[in-house]
């Protein structure tokens, strides 16, 4: 099973230390345990999961890692990071709250290197050694939902999409929409956008504009979302209204467990599984690293110009849907 970590913490637990707890002394940066700063920007079970890896693989390595939650708030988030270098930190992680808060990100924590997770920063505001992204990369999810309705749709020379996207300027909904919509339109296809809106990862907002949607009349081939919840929304409005969802495609991301359960259920088509076991993961080993003051060059997913820390994204489908089911 490739998501076996369940919800192991509770949201009580945030912030507290995460020590070895199997024989040996905790790793050192220039002599000094190496301690790690996440400062989340707001909890979600994505970001849950998440972090259970990082803590899991933080004690595993025999490291300290600390979570702090600025619950949304930018001002919170600045806070943290202007006294980490005061409460000991070598390394920041970073679920920044607003891509547009990067630079105050970076001014915020001094000297300290940062690596950013789950919304990736503008490749301008990266610098190998110093301010890098771990996670996943964005357009590959588009590409894959994009490529399944090509497969699924060979024989039309037409298609008409519905695509319900993230938030405004999340580096996701951007990343998703772009790769899905230069996909579809390097297949030579007439590719028709008949409807078009941000649901900002909300399964009732879906719900609502796809109704919406609806009322129009007019012909879709195929539903792709930026997210499973969004997807799942559109289910619920295409029950409601009576639609054979085995005409109809719905496609997400992320292989949540209610995304999953839809895929087995024939309710939605496709999904694809962005790893937070792996971003965890990978995160905390590249901000050993930097405590280290080591090279990455040896992590699996660094890209050549040390920018960032790629865990690959995993088509997921009838299939295969059992492999990603808890």
């Amino acid at each position: 099973m490739r998501k076996k970590l369940g919800i192991l913490l509770s949201f009580a637990m945030l912030g507290m230390m995460v020590f070895t707890g199997c024989g040996g002394g905790k790793a050192t940066a220039s002599g000094k345990e190496v301690k790690i700063l996440l400062a989340l920007n707001e909890m979600d079970t994505f970001r849950q999961t998440l972090i259970e890896a990082a803590q899991k693989t933080a004690e595993e390595e025999g490291v300290q890692l600390d979570v702090k939650d600025a619950e949304g708030s930018i001002e919170n988030q600045v806070n943290f990071l202007k006294s980490a270098e005061e409460d000991g930190y070598n390394v920041i992680l970073c679920s920044a709250v607003s891509a547009e808060t990067v630079v105050e990100l970076k001014a915020s924590a001094g000297d300290i290197p940062i690596i950013f997770i789950n919304s990736c920063p503008e490749e301008k505001q990266l610098r190998e050694g110093e301010y890098i992204y771990a996670g996943s990369r964005e357009s590959e999810a588009g590409q894959y939902q994009a490529e399944y309705i090509l497969d699924r749709m060979a024989d039309k020379d037409e298609i008409n999409v519905v695509l319900l996207k993230g938030p405004k300027g999340h580096s996701a909904t951007e990343g998703r929409t772009n790769g899905a919509k230069q996909t579809l339109e390097a297949s030579g296809k007439k590719i028709n956008y008949v409807f078009e809106d941000y649901a900002n990862w909300e399964q009732d907002q879906a719900k609502s504009m796809f109704e919406i949607f609806l009322k129009t009349g007019a012909k879709a081939d195929c539903v792709i979302c930026n997210n499973d919840s969004m997807a799942l929304g559109v289910i619920d409005a295409c029950k409601e209204a009576g639609i054979d969802l085995s005409e109809l495609p719905v496609l997400g991301v992320d292989a949540t467990a209610d995304g999953c359960a839809a895929i087995q259920k024939g309710d939605m088509a496709f999904t694809v599984y962005q790893s937070a076991l792996g971003q965890g993961e990978a995160a905390v080993k590249a901000a050993i690293k930097f405590a280290k003051g080591e090279s990455l060059d040896a992590l699996e997913g660094v890209t050549e110009d040390g920018k960032y820390v790629w865990v690959p994204f995993e088509r997921v489908d009838k299939s295969n849907v059992s492999d990603y089911s808890n």
